[in-house]
């Protein structure tokens, strides 16, 4: 009570200054916010949707996401979201389903992107029997996909050089933004190179080579905001029969170039003597390196994109015995890759995480209540392949390695079996791609 006239005293304003005051607040509150403080904002938000959202709150706003810099910053600090997943063989597109957070995006891409790819080079002969694919996307084949673009291959028009398998050996390639309906093709891998593979092995009845997507091997830090956005790398590797033989395409110079490999250990070559089959299969991505297994477990071959060298690295002697079907690669955090691992007659998956001296700890085990298939993973996320008696529980679900919690991607009771093959495909949302992808 007594303390009032002394509040008073402190809080009375002169009112010569009063007009002053009011001048100052109202400085204060009119004053921009900076364009960099903006865009360090925008560049936070959670996902791709919240960065549509906020586009469409006003003009400078639209100005400032719609530029390729902050795309590339935005894009390095999140991850392109999970759209869903396109089947090799037949080119058929599965969007993911509520309540995934991408599903709106998803369903988009699904109704926008053409992925029967009809806007391709058409086909050598003009066979137009009846297909279920139109005409040019027939002799296409679905290799690989990454960021929103697909790889594709097909044996060349004329071959030649011994039993005439260079057509097979070195297929025509074709890289493509289903989205926007645009394609590449790749430049021939030049004759210096090719030259240089002696006896391919034939992994399957009509291939002889591996083609894939790569983050971009030679991005500079100097170079454009659209250069970092649109370059990509494309690999094709086969395994020899004195070593693995690799050559990388780069977008940026528009040119092929050697990867460095080793030769093959002596086990390794005793397995070849024996099979004459490529020794490892079952390629993985994490952290800028793939990844196969080999055949009757021990080894992964690796290949380094950013050094861009291949070698080969030994297994946990529990493991050394299963097969490619039963390993998973994931993203375990700080740069280090996780192994997810199926134990055989069980609903039981062990976990490893890659520890500096290049070796595999063991981390945990999560249980499971169902029967699985491993379908494939990306970044930090396990995609599983659900067995169930029950139709409306048969699907597909995602593992995630930091919380090892199960989230449902969509239901389905005929969507995978161990003999299909599947890419995922992941994008920002249409209405962020003002240009194509390429």
């Amino acid at each position: 009570m007594g303390g009032g006239a002394e509040d008073e005293r402190h809080t009375r304003v002169d009112p010569n200054l009063e007009p002053i005051l009011v001048h100052r607040r109202h400085e204060l509150t009119s004053l921009p916010i900076p364009d960099d403080l903006t865009l360090d904002i925008l560049r936070r938000l959670p996902n791709p949707a919240d960065l549509v959202r906020a586009s469409a709150a006003c003009v400078s706003f639209r100005r400032l996401i719609a530029d390729r810099s902050f795309l590339r910053r935005f894009r390095e600090l999140h991850a392109p979201p999970l759209l869903g997943f396109l089947e090799q063989d037949t080119k058929v597109f599965h969007p993911v389903a509520s309540p995934h957070p991408s599903a709106p995006e998803a369903r988009a891409a699904a109704l926008a992107a053409d992925f029967s790819f009809s806007f391709l080079p058409a086909p050598f002969a003009a066979d137009f029997s009846f297909s279920l694919l139109p005409a040019p996307a027939r002799d296409w084949l679905v290799q690989d996909t990454r960021d929103g673009r697909v790889l594709l291959d097909r044996p060349r028009e004329h071959g030649h050089g011994i039993l005439n398998r260079y057509k097979v050996v070195f297929p025509e390639l074709v890289v493509c933004d289903p989205l926007h309906r645009r394609y590449i093709l790749l430049p021939p891998i030049p004759a210096h190179l090719a030259t240089t593979v002696e006896r391919p092995l034939q992994s399957t009845q009509h291939r002889y080579c591996e083609t894939f997507l790569a983050p971009p091997a030679d991005a500079s830090p100097l170079s454009s905001a659209a250069e970092q956005t649109t370059s990509f790398s494309v690999i094709w590797m086969a395994h020899c029969a004195t070593k693995p033989v690799a050559f990388v395409f780069s977008s940026s110079t528009g040119q092929w170039r050697p990867v460095s490999s080793p030769s093959w250990s002596a086990s390794i070559a005793d397995l070849l003597s024996l099979t004459q089959m490529p020794p490892f299969s079952g390629r993985q991505y994490a952290y800028g390196c793939f990844y196969w297994l080999k055949r009757l477990g021990g080894q992964l071959l690796e290949l380094d994109t950013r050094r861009m060298e291949v070698s080969i690295s030994e297994l946990p002697r529990e493991i050394e015995c299963l097969r490619g079907e039963d390993i998973a690669i994931v993203e375990a955090g700080e740069g280090r890759p996780g192994m997810y691992v199926r134990l055989q007659f069980t609903n039981h998956l062990n976990y490893y995480v890659r520890g500096n001296n290049g070796g595999w700890q063991f981390e945990k085990t999560v249980s499971l209540d169902f029967e699985c298939l491993f379908i494939g993973s990306m970044g930090r996320h396990l995609f599983l392949s659900k067995r169930a008696s029950s139709s409306l529980d048969a699907g597909l679900l995602s593992l995630d390695v930091k919380t090892f919690h199960l989230e449902r991607l969509f239901v389905s009771n005929s969507f995978i079996t161990s003999g299909r093959r599947i890419c995922t495909y992941s994008n920002f949302p249409p209405s962020l791609l003002s240009t194509p992808t390429i």
